[in-house]
């Protein structure tokens, strides 16, 4: 049933005298927004009816006791929660900890062996070492070659005089070889410096595995793969005692057998 209003004046000079009617409530088509919401509605006013209902007719005695179990089920819950927030907060300590550790072994490493300093005297008796070895392996082959070249005009001269010159130039020559043997006491001092430092790098780098899992944490290392090519894949140096994949003089030997 349609009701009648009041028109203005503005309807009045454009539609003169046709009456106006308003539609009811009822006759509005509600679109479905409109009907989910008035059906969630009547299903809270019914959840809340129920509750009421039920708490109407709970006696005193029965309400107190919904109450405190209500209660111990949220202190349940806020006491699980806490003991996770615990347990987390140690996990994290024990990381910060972790980290704080390996910041001060990467800081004593950069201190004193990474800096520039270290690391050029590092590079320095590594390079003395290689030409004290060099100057007295030169001493060494010329005095040898001296040697040599004395022993065989003693054997055609017959003149003690020249005998006795040559003889004294074969004892300098040999004093002189024994002077550049000296080289590898300061050879050995050099590299026992370079060892020294590796050792310490070692060390530190180890401390920091031990930190973050010990040898477990080789597991996370990627596979080595060796990329040289050619000639270069052939080079691995002398051997050393207990190393594999050398062959032998006696491998050699047998290859021409």
């Amino acid at each position: 049933m349609s009701v009648s209003r009041k028109r203005f004046r503005v309807e009045q000079a454009i539609l003169g005298d046709v009456p106006m009617a308003i539609p009811e409530v009822g006759d509005v088509d509600a679109g479905p927004m409109h009907r989910e919401i008035m059906s969630e509605l009547r299903a809270i006013r019914g959840q809340m009816a129920a509750a009421i209902a039920r708490r109407s007719s709970e006696t005193p005695e029965q309400a107190v006791a919904r109450e405190v179990a209500e209660t111990q089920a949220l202190l349940d819950t806020y006491r699980a929660q806490i003991e996770q927030c615990e347990k987390l907060k140690v996990e994290l300590d024990l990381i910060a900890d972790a980290i704080s550790r390996t910041k001060r072994e990467i800081a004593v490493l950069h201190g004193k062996s990474f800096n520039g300093e270290e690391m050029a005297k590092v590079n320095g008796e590594l390079g003395a070492v290689v030409g004290g070895t060099e100057q007295a392996t030169q001493q060494i082959l010329e005095a040898a070659e001296a040697i040599d070249q004395a022993a065989s005009a003693m054997a055609k001269i017959t003149s003690p005089d020249q005998q006795r010159a040559l003889s004294e130039e074969i004892q300098e020559r040999v004093v002189s070889i024994f002077e550049a043997c000296n080289f590898q006491d300061l050879t050995g001092q050099r590299i026992s410096k370079v060892m020294g430092t590796m050792k310490f790098i070692e060390q530190h780098i180890n401390e920091m595995m031990n930190i973050w899992g010990g040898v477990a944490i080789k597991a996370h290392a990627p596979p080595i793969v060796d990329t040289r090519e050619g000639d270069d894949k052939l080079l691995n140096g002398p051997k050393l005692d207990g190393d594999v994949g050398h062959a032998s003089q006696d491998d050699i030997d047998a290859m021409f057998n």
